[in-house]
């Protein structure tokens, strides 16, 4: 049995940005362990540019804000292993992993941050009737195809689903030569950035159906075309509607769904909302010394949110360790209620007494809703009341929680954020 301090599952942008922040915490017994070959994790394959502007001040692309993690965490003699596939994690924090070199190990961690990022929608869960033909890829396999592999998936492109991905990826089948003639998408809304649907569609003229899906796949060794349908308030296809298209390949981009198998083997306590783990103030989850943060918790929008949420993991880590705030273990955290048009929050409980000075509390939206104030109230109390002009559930928002302001409130109940008109 090996031991560390801290051990942390996944080296993407999560867990570098928590391996630093935990070494510079003063904490020296630090793992990574990351099942791929190189670490930087799904940011190797984002050759696009729009990166690091919140946390570098200028625009990267995805292997070079890596890049920059990357560097710090060999400049700090941070450990870590990979092509290493971390098997399970006990609920007293056993970390049972396996590798070409060292077989099967494991390691007792001190504290484990889960950082294992999310992973696509696949087509078995869309119910998109049809043969199974190939062609037919989800927009992050593409994505490596082209990007890394050097392997154009198809000439004649239809896409399903409007996140981000799929939005960049029309762009870069367009760039490599490819006519992709539509994106489908089943929400009354687009699932990206705003941005990314005026420079990946609007900017080469490719059309964004909204309320629109994929009812069938015509084809049996390879995709020949697809038929899409307008959809009624409930999805259900409208009958009447459909627009056939010649293609030869099938991109979905239906969602990411964080990657959190390992958490239930640790008996940590996910979140119905958002799929991912309730944590505290701290970003700790129902399994005490057990932390989450990036995608694994919630998916995000920006991957400077991701790495700004996993170095407040890394320090609470370090802080766990160190023995910083026992005795507060028990201390009932006051619930942060998601109310009118709030999907969800992350964190969905916060101590008072263990907060630092200020806390960001991170949601979405459950649709589009223009000219609203975003409101927080204390109890009853409303304490927070800020316009938008618009809201959108492709966009994270954000409130921010000041410390004094909760120590005024000793018999605080719940926290509620929600939506009002204007």
């Amino acid at each position: 049995m090996e031991n560390y301090k801290i051990v942390i599952i996944g080296g993407g942008p999560a867990g570098l940005a928590a391996a630093a922040a935990a070494k510079k915490a003063g904490e020296d017994s630090i793992l990574i362990l990351e099942r791929d070959r190189e670490l930087g994790g799904i940011l190797n394959q984002c050759i696009h540019n729009g990166f690091g502007l919140h946390t570098f001040k200028e625009e990267l692309t995805g292997p070079e804000y890596a890049g920059r993690f990357i560097k710090e965490v060999q400049d700090l003699g941070i450990e870590y292993r990979l092509d290493t596939m971390v098997l399970s994690i006990s609920g007293d924090r056993v970390v049972t992993a396996m590798n070409r070199r060292d077989g099967m190990f494991q390691v007792q961690a001190g504290a484990v941050i889960l950082a294992m990022g999310c992973r696509e929608r696949p087509r078995g869960a869309l119910n998109i009737p049809g043969y199974r033909p190939a062609g037919i890829y989800t927009a992050g396999t593409a994505q490596r195809l082209v990007n890394i592999e050097g392997f154009m998936p198809g000439r004649e492109v239809v896409i399903l689903g409007s996140g981000d991905i799929g939005l960049i990826m029309a762009r870069r089948m367009t760039l490599e030569g490819a006519k992709v003639k539509v994106v489908a998408e089943l929400m009354p809304y687009s699932g990206g950035l705003k941005r990314n649907i005026v420079q990946c569609l609007d900017d080469f003229g490719i059309p964004l159906k909204l309320s629109h899906t994929v009812v069938d796949i015509e084809g049996k060794q390879r995709v020949e075309g697809v038929t899409i349908a307008a959809v009624d308030g409930h999805g259900k296809p409208i009958p009447g509607t459909e627009e056939h298209y010649r293609c030869d390949t099938l991109l979905l981009s239906c969602g990411l769904i964080p990657e959190n198998e390992l958490s239930l083997s640790a008996g940590v306590e996910l979140s119905p909302r958002h799929k991912g783990p309730v944590v505290n103030e701290s970003l700790e989850t129902s399994v005490p010394g057990i932390f989450a943060c990036g995608n694994v918790l919630h998916v995000h929008d920006l991957v400077d949110y991701v790495s700004e949420e996993a170095a407040n993991a890394g320090r609470h880590a370090a802080a766990y360790v160190q023995g910083v705030g026992r005795g507060e273990e028990n201390v009932p955290g006051v619930e942060i209620v998601p109310g009118d048009g709030i999907g969800y929050t992350v964190p969905e409980t916060v101590r008072a007494n263990v907060m630092g000075d200020l806390l960001t509390i991170r949601f979405r939206v459950r649709g589009v809703y223009q000219n609203h104030f975003i409101s927080v109230y204390f109890d009853d109390e409303r304490v927070q009341h800020r316009k938008k002009q618009i809201v959108a559930p492709g966009e994270m928002e954000q409130v921010i929680l000041q410390k004094k302001d909760l120590l005024a409130h000793p018999d605080l109940k719940k926290i509620t954020i929600c939506l009002e008109e204007a």
